[in-house]
């Protein structure tokens, strides 16, 4: 199993190719003979990446759409344009509809910039559902994440229509099973990471993490919620953390501290190969 970071919000500064960053997310998993893209970030800059890393978008057999947020979902018009008339879009169902993100007195609207019915009209073989889906035969589509845990509250600045708080039902992940373990395959994991986690584990049945590859919104969630998601963590002992996007600089400073040489900061072209 090979996943390649084909978008972040950074670009390393030893990469020798012109890769493109933008605020937002999309990994490039190949597995089982597949290729399969999850999210899309927020412009077509992932097309460009993808070709620089080698796999052209006609050559995917699946996009996986995490969330409905801009940032993983807005660049799936020019992924689309790009690939097989036959490519599969996975997506949940409740990834369309009006969402924002408060900033002070502003509300800055963050939902899929197009619509539903003029995606499919790009091609694809759609499957939008709710419920998980084994994808091959060592990854599984994550379906709705049940929030269980007492402290995931996920992000207050995110909202509604009606200014409500917005649980992002629709966030979903990948669950990967490795040589070793679970590996854990997450756009932003708004579900919450520990929830994330444990849904890995009853819906694989395996039991111990391997390894996490992706955005963990800890950055702007509480104190409280960051220091239970750490603890929680460090318990589970995985092989590493390649952790990106909405991470934030802070908290991947608190990761490379607590996991040493077993931390990877996930930016454009980073390669973990399981």
């Amino acid at each position: 199993m090979k996943i390649t970071v084909a978008l972040d919000n950074n670009v390393p500064i030893s990469t020798p190719l012109p890769l493109k960053a933008e605020h937002g997310a999309s990994f490039l998993i190949e597995i089982d003979g597949r290729r399969i893209l999850l999210d899309t970030g927020q412009s077509g800059a992932v097309v460009d990446n993808l070709a620089l890393l080698g796999t052209h978008p006609s050559a995917l057999d699946m996009v996986v759409v995490s969330h409905g947020h801009y940032d993983h979902a807005g660049g799936l018009q020019a992924v689309l344009q790009e690939t097989r008339p036959d490519v599969e879009v996975v997506v949940h169902a409740g990834a369309w509809g009006p969402r924002y993100s408060l900033a002070g007195t502003r509300r800055r609207p963050i939902g899929i910039p197009c619509p539903e019915s003029y995606l499919r009209t790009l091609g694809g073989r759609w499957d939008v559902r709710e419920t998980p889906r084994r994808l091959s035969e060592n990854l599984w589509y994550s379906g709705s994440v049940p929030r269980v845990t007492a402290f995931e509250h996920g992000d207050a600045k995110l909202v509604g229509a009606d200014d409500a708080p917005d649980p992002v039902i629709d966030d979903t992940s990948l669950f990967c099973r490795g040589p070793r373990g679970l590996v854990v395959i997450s756009g932003c994991a708004h579900a919450g990471l520990v929830n994330t986690v444990r849904h890995g584990f009853a819906l694989t049945g395996l039991d111990h993490l391997q390894g996490w590859i992706g955005g963990t919104h800890l950055g702007p969630v509480s104190p409280d919620q960051q220091e239970r998601t750490l603890a929680q963590l460090a318990a589970w002992q995985p092989e590493f953390v390649a952790a990106n996007h909405c991470t934030g600089f802070p908290m991947m400073a608190r990761l490379r501290e607590m996991f040493g040489d077993r931390f990877i900061p996930a930016f454009v072209g980073t390669v973990v190969e399981v």
